[in-house]
Order: C-alpha cells, then sequence, then structure tokens
C-alpha cells in the first residue's frame, strides 16, 4: 500500500517551507497568491489528501466575477459544445471566483436578440455575445458601457467602436480559404453557390467578400452565383440546394458560410455523388465529419473552442480588472482545417 502524502512531501513538491504550506492550510498567516498557487498545484501533483481545502482556502480572497454569455440555437451541436467549454473556462480561469450566465437566442430577430443581451448584462459583469451587427444590439451595447459593463462580439462582429472586443476567426481570410479550397477541388470551372445566415450577420458578409474577392482575383472564369440567406436553418438549406442543383446542373461547389450546413449536406447526399459538388461548411459536427468521411465535403474550417474560451475569459477579466485599457480590438484565433484524410 503506497504512503499517504505528507506535509514534508508536499512542501518538497512545491519548492516550500513546511512552515508556509501549514500558513497556507490553516490560514494562520497570509500568503502570496502565487505561492497558495503553487502549494496548491504540487498538492493535486503528488494527491496530497488536503488539496480540496487548499482550493477552498485560495478561493476565499480572490475577487468574484459574474461573466454572461449569449449564443444562438442551444440545440445546433456547435453551439452546445460551446457552452460546455465557456463553462470549463470560466470554472478554471486562474485568480477569480467566476459566476456563469449562460442564455441561448432561438431567433435571428434583432430586437429578440438585444431584448435577451439587455436581460442577461443586467446581471452580469461583463457580457459576451453572438449577435447580429444592427442598431438594436448596438444600443445595447451602448447602455451596457455606460453602467460600465463591457460587450464582447463572438464569431461575427457587431457594435464596432461600443464594444469591448471581437473574438472569433478572422472571417475576411475563412472566406478566402473556402474559396481557394473550392477551387484546388474543382477540374473544370463552373457554377459556385454561397449560403449567408441573414444579411445582418458581420462575419457573413465578411466571409462572402472574401470569398467573391478570390474567385475574381486568381479564378475569374468560375461563376459565383447570387447569395442565398438559408437563415441558418436545416430545412431551408436542404431545399434551396436542392433548387440550386436542379437549376444548374454544371454547380461544381457550394460554401456555406454559417449555420444550416446539414441541410447542404443531406441535399448533396440525396442527388449527387460524392465529389461531384466541392462543399466547404464551418464547425466540426457529427454531420460535417461524416460528409468528410464520405467525401461529400472537402473541408471543415473549425473554432478551436478551448482555446477560444481560455482566451475570451482571459480577456474579459482583464477588461473588468483595468488590463485592457486603449482602442477596442479583435483577437483572432487560428482556424482548425478539416479535410477528409485529416481526420
Amino acid at each position: 500500500m503506497s504512503r499517504r502524502p505528507t506535509i514534508a512531501d508536499l512542501a518538497k513538491e512545491a519548492g516550500v517551507s513546511t512552515a508556509t504550506v501549514d500558513r497556507v492550510l490553516n490560514g494562520r498567516e497570509r500568503v502570496r497568491q502565487e505561492t497558495a498557487q503553487q502549494v496548491y498545484e504540487a498538492a493535486n501533483r503528488i494527491g496530497y489528501h488536503g488539496a480540496r481545502l487548499i482550493e477552498q482556502r485560495l478561493q476565499v480572497d480572490l475577487p468574484e466575477f459574474r461573466l454572461g454569455f449569449l449564443l444562438q440555437k442551444q440545440r445546433q451541436a456547435f453551439y452546445s459544445s460551446m457552452g460546455e467549454h465557456l463553462e470549463r473556462a470560466v470554472q478554471a480561469a486562474p485568480g477569480i471566483r467566476g459566476r456563469m450566465t449562460l442564455e441561448f437566442c432561438a431567433t435571428q430577430a434583432p430586437s429578440d436578440i438585444a431584448d435577451m443581451m439587455r436581460q442577461v448584462g443586467s446581471g452580469v459583469d461583463a457580457l459576451a455575445a453572438v449577435a447580429v451587427n444592427h442598431q438594436h444590439t448596438a444600443t445595447v451595447v451602448s447602455e451596457l458601457k455606460a453602467k460600465g459593463i463591457p460587450t464582447f462580439s463572438l464569431l461575427s462582429d457587431f457594435a464596432q467602436g461600443e464594444r469591448a472586443n471581437y473574438v472569433g476567426l478572422n472571417n475576411l481570410k475563412m472566406g478566402r480559404v473556402a474559396a481557394y479550397t473550392i477551387a484546388m477541388a474543382v477540374h473544370d470551372p463552373g457554377k459556385i453557390a454561397i449560403f449567408v445566415g441573414g444579411h445582418r450577420w458581420h462575419g457573413h458578409d465578411l466571409r462572402e467578400t472574401g470569398f467573391r474577392s478570390y474567385f475574381r482575383e486568381f479564378h475569374p472564369n468560375f461563376t459565383v452565383l447570387d447569395t442565398l440567406v438559408n437563415l441558418e436553418t436545416r430545412q431551408l438549406t436542404h431545399e434551396a440546394t436542392l433548387d440550386l442543383l436542379e437549376r444548374h446542373p454544371d454547380l461544381k461547389g457550394i460554401y456555406v458560410a454559417g449555420g444550416g450546413m446539414e441541410g447542404a449536406i443531406s441535399a448533396l447526399r440525396e442527388v449527387r455523388e460524392p465529389g461531384q459538388v466541392a462543399l466547404v461548411v464551418n464547425e466540426l459536427t457529427p454531420e460535417s465529419r461524416a460528409a468528410l468521411a464520405d467525401r461529400y465535403a472537402v473541408m471543415a474550417i473549425t473554432t478551436p473552442l478551448a482555446e477560444f474560451s481560455r482566451d475570451l475569459v482571459s480577456l474579459m477579466v482583464d477588461t473588468l480588472q483595468g488590463r485592457m485599457e486603449g482602442t477596442p480590438g479583435q483577437h483572432f484565433l487560428e482556424p482548425r482545417l478539416y479535410l477528409p484524410e485529416s481526420l
């Protein structure tokens, strides 16, 4: 039977004296936060039985921040996964006691999103939201800012100049990446289609701009059709894709710049063989993973959710603690690009 770690073992592992460990355990005298954290991490490494007590001691003097998050449709695998990653990031945020409020908006209506932003924002110290770029949402951001509550735009930017920071991918660049991939996958020029969730999604506008600019610059012999709005719904995308394929037999590629990719995948499965239409989608879900494996999709551009959540929470805390003074900025993450052979 292995020996139970002692205070001496913990002190040695943490690189401190046994007296320091005793102070951390019993709270007799104040110990620097960094030292207490060092002892706590050492306790976890060696399996010291008092690790939970040390954690409780650490929590006593930490500032508490209430962080609010408003995402889109909860039943979509991507947003559900994002919520789970954000919860873990808040719990693991160093140097604070994080309290999380998480809500999902079921519609893209600017008034509905703005109402929920106002509701969540009223009970938190900072708000991060996936929202359309509209006067209603910009008004809420300004209201919250006046009350000292910073707002962060996620995935698709909004309220530029008023929000604290944007966190997500470089959407203009992602549009060009999608165009490049389709152009390389298609052997003969033809027609290309693009879906956006709506005209108020700033990120989708940027992806469309990048997508079209790439074809204009390098492959002008392709025809990029008029942009289609799918409201990020599976059924609408499915029906629109079937209609596209019927009206344009020479359709060579499709880029779904937002949600609703499941509809494009299901439509292609109905009426096309794998590889006949080069499909690029965003985010890796069970449906997009299966489409890549079956060669119905050529690439999925994904947001690294663990890094995204960790960086977002860190930016929110830094802003609340006054460490992010200056002009509101953009925090771009490097995408994860998944191909059929990289699964």
